[in-house]
């Protein structure tokens, strides 16, 4: 790869500093004892007695004097002569630096600040500064240096932000350069290290409520002999040493019924899924998921658990029940509106699909313009009007309950609306959040839904489920009553930051393959 002029006396500056006996990536441990956010906060300006002189003054500045020792990134200099000012970021913020020749250079040798500081030191290098913290004559905190060492050499320039004329240039912003270099990304532009802090809170938050539940956060395959517990299409993968195909796991629900049979009243695992699906601003097809199952629970219980969850998780990261995204407020205060999906669906579309036929609801699909096929069975047809006519106008949380068995094939039928089942899906802002059942443990009528789920396959359904005889061996041996939810943890990011591209909450989204020359 051919290098930048800029790359290049870099390249250059890191050789002399090495001419000179500095070690541009030294090993020993520079201890630190602040923060830049830290100092900020906590310093107080000095106050003197009354009539104190200059040297009381400057024996009480001595006397009370912050020592502290900070690292960073060298984010900006202004070198003025012998004195001099440079920005440095650590990973809480920033602090103005202040450096005087004399100051870091005692004695005679003045290498440190005229050939290291002015001259080889670049924007995006690490320094390490002790030194004490003052108020400038402009009023800003900073940190006067003392002593100052060479961390880390940055051999390609930052792409900083340079303003002329109110007209900003060389901004970090194309989405595409942000998500594939997300540790540049992290590192200019503000608020983007602040996602993911609040992404962490979340599941900090989440993991925390469980626990105190009482449910125990277990483990199960990513590699899976059969991809099951949901409806979508797999990644495949071989296994060399048992010499056969092995899947991705697309959900962790069925290891997850297995630990309930064995005897654990509440397991949730926070986990990678993977679906090999498309990609646009809400769908990754690596994405993170959290699934919970509670014994002895339906799916009443778990609605009323999930929205103090939820409510709970926004005040922990926004300060308090609401989040405002594009112009609108959601609200996650508890409760929230449950609203039958056949119900729904005929709201939208003045059509019952109550007692209709596969074909019925074929019909009704093609005359409103849209693109069905004799491939998809009652449920899938009507998860498709759901989604054509319903789903994006649930803007404030809302529990869509009650699924035909069509669309269910893990859940219980309804205790009182036959072909319907105890199901539920949380909408909000016009997406599914999370998905929750009373889950079946009849085997015999567990076993006839997947054997439903193999004709959908047969017919050309490549997302129907694979019938997992281990699975229903399990079920076979009891298993109690039992509710379970799966929330989605990508999406949930999005809603309590107010992000509206599943990019902006992945660390590392999947991107098309880059060209490197």
């Amino acid at each position: 790869m051919e290098l930048s002029e800029q790359e290049v006396i870099r390249r250059h500056s890191l050789e002399e500093l090495r001419g000179l006996g500095i070690n541009p990536y030294p090993a020993a441990e520079f201890v630190t004892n602040a923060f830049s956010t830290e100092i900020k906060e906590k310093w107080t300006d000095p106050v003197f007695p009354e009539g104190a002189t200059d040297e009381e003054k400057a024996a009480q500045l001595e006397r009370e004097r912050w020592q502290v020792s900070i690292a960073g990134r060298m984010m900006s200099r202004r070198v003025m002569g012998k004195a001099s000012f440079m920005e440095l970021q650590d990973s809480k913020g920033r602090i103005q630096v202040y450096v005087m020749r004399d100051a870091i250079c005692p004695d005679e040798d003045k290498t440190m600040y005229n050939t290291v500081f002015k001259r080889l030191m670049d924007i995006g290098d690490f320094v390490g500064i002790k030194g004490y913290v003052f108020r400038t004559q402009t009023g800003e905190i900073s940190v006067h240096a003392e002593q100052m060492t060479f961390l880390s050499k940055s051999l390609r320039p930052l792409p900083i932000v340079k303003y002329k004329d109110g007209v900003a240039y060389d901004k970090f912003d194309d989405p595409e350069l942000r998500y594939r270099q997300r540790y540049v990304d992290l590192v200019v532009n503000e608020g983007v290290k602040e996602t993911f802090l609040k992404r962490a809170t979340i599941v900090r938050t989440m993991r925390r409520i469980l626990d105190d539940a009482g449910y125990t956060e277990v483990e199960t395959p990513i590699l899976q002999t059969i991809a099951g517990g949901a409806s979508a299409r797999p990644f495949i993968t071989h296994f060399n040493a048992l010499d056969q195909d092995m899947y991705m796991r697309i959900a962790t629900e069925l290891y997850l019924k297995r630990l309930v049979v064995g005897g654990f009243e509440g397991v949730y695992e926070m986990g990678k899924n993977f679906r090999n699906e498309g990609m646009d601003k809400t769908h990754n097809p690596e994405f993170t998921c959290m699934e919970l199952y509670v014994s002895y629970k339906d799916y009443n219980w778990m609605m009323s658990f999930t929205e103090r969850m939820l409510e709970e998780i926004c005040v922990a990261v926004n300060g308090k029940a609401e989040v405002e995204i594009d112009g609108k407020v959601i609200s996650f205060k508890a409760p929230y509106r449950r609203l039958p999906i056949l119900d729904a669906i005929e709201e939208k579309t003045g059509f019952d699909c109550n007692g209709k036929t596969e074909d019925e609801i074929r019909a009704f699909c093609r005359q409103k313009g849209m693109e069905v096929d004799e491939t998809m069975g009652k449920g899938k047809l009507i998860d498709e009007l759901f989604g054509e006519f319903c789903e994006g106008s649930f803007i404030q949380p809302t529990f869509i309950i009650d699924y035909p068995v069509e669309m269910s094939p893990l859940t219980k039928m309804h205790r009182s609306k036959p072909g319907l089942t105890e199901r539920f899906e949380l909408m909000v802002n016009g997406k599914e959040l999370a998905n929750a059942y009373s889950e079946l443990n009849d085997p015999i009528d567990q076993e006839e839904r997947f054997r439903e789920q193999m004709r959908l396959a047969d017919k050309g359904d490549d997302e129907a489920m694979i019938i997992d005889h281990d699975f229903l061996r399990a079920l076979q041996y009891g298993m109690p009553p039992t509710s379970g939810i799966g929330i989605g943890i990508d999406r949930l990011t999005m809603l309590m930051t107010g992000k509206f591209a599943i990019g902006e909450i992945m660390l590392f989204p999947q991107m098309k393959p880059e060209k490197l020359v």
